[in-house]
């Protein structure tokens, strides 16, 4: 019997399914569910910096409107007693170490290295099992530099592992000119664990009505080439686990995953649209693969076919793709 026992940020999983942060972990009944249909994690739905400044804002202009407070006292009022969102989401993560036995991460979508770091302290008091550091820095700002994007990086991180003792990891974007570089300085801080890739938001246009509309929503499996790229050329260069997210699907997926390096996967598009039940199938046909292949376990063959181990080590690198179409016809 195969095992798909993996370890991951220094947490022991049954699987290397996790599933991801997202608005199906944000409750205990489907936490629950994800617990019985065997993933080996899960990622509790992020709590946005943006969303605790909003809450304060809209807090202060109630109070405001009312009567309750006057302008000039905003600028001694305590924004650190205004929590709810924080209260709901420690709750959560209370409630959860409570209701299953797997690892609980706790998430924080973060723009910058602001007062926020301090609450990953009460992150790790409530019982999580490790942070999720979600840096969404889209590279937008035309007055700042390549340089300065980076360091946003390098001071959250810097400020929240000072903080904690549980381990912490980085989910970062593909945006980045020197992402190697980057990568590999990422896995030198304290960070167990950085995740390949997370996923903007996409604008689109209505072009009958030209209005601004959401982009497509879910990952496709045709958007793993990027994670699998990455993790396969970093795999061997980062002292830290690597984990694949966006367009992993299937079991077969994670198997591509663990081959170029991975220690873990996370899912989250392929549970809206399959349910919680295609964990199940998930994990079955890794084991099938793994059954079909003789390995009696991840390491027997996780890495396989990174860069550094693999016997086209050049494959990664290639970026013209010209000859492919060649003998195509219409």
């Amino acid at each position: 019997m195969s095992s798909l026992t993996t370890t991951y940020m220094g947490l022991t999983l049954k699987n290397p399914i996790i599933a991801a942060s997202s608005g199906l972990t944000n409750s205990i009944e489907n936490i629950k569910a994800i617990e019985a249909n065997g993933a080996g994690a899960v990622v509790l739905k992020s709590l946005f910096e943006e969303e605790i400044i909003m809450e304060t804002k809209d807090n202060m202009n109630k109070m405001q409107a009312s009567g309750f407070i006057y302008p000039e006292t905003l600028d001694y009022f305590d924004f650190d007693d205004m929590e709810d969102p924080v209260a709901n989401f420690l709750k959560l993560i209370s409630d959860a170490k409570k209701s299953v036995s797997i690892p609980i991460i706790a998430s924080v979508n973060c723009v910058t290295a602001d007062k926020w770091p301090d609450f990953a302290k009460r992150i790790q008091d409530a019982g999580a099992d490790a942070i999720e550091l979600n840096i969404f820095a889209l590279p937008s700002d035309f007055h700042r530099t390549a340089e300065q994007n980076e360091q946003l990086y390098f001071d959250i991180i810097s400020r929240v592992t000072s903080i904690v003792k549980i381990p912490v990891s980085v989910k970062i974007s593909p945006y980045n000119a020197s992402l190697g570089s980057f990568i590999k300085r990422l896995g030198e801080t304290p960070i167990k664990s950085i995740v390949l890739f997370n996923r903007f938001y996409n604008p689109d246009f209505d072009i009958y009505t030209l209005d601004y509309t959401a982009g497509t929503v879910f990952s496709t499996p045709a958007e793993f080439a990027m994670p699998l790229r990455w993790i396969a050329i970093m795999a061997d260069r980062t002292e830290c686990d690597l984990a694949a997210s966006t367009g992993v699907h299937d079991g077969n997926t994670v198997v591509k995953a663990l081959l170029a390096g991975a220690s873990a996967t996370q899912i989250a598009s392929t549970l809206y649209k399959n349910g919680f039940e295609h964990i199940q199938l998930m994990i079955r046909q890794i084991e099938d693969w793994m059954k079909e292949k003789g390995y009696k376990s991840i390491a027997d063959f996780k890495g396989k076919l990174s860069q550094e181990k693999g016997h086209d080590p050049a494959a990664f690198e290639r970026v013209q793709f010209m000859k492919h179409f060649k003998d195509l016809k219409r």
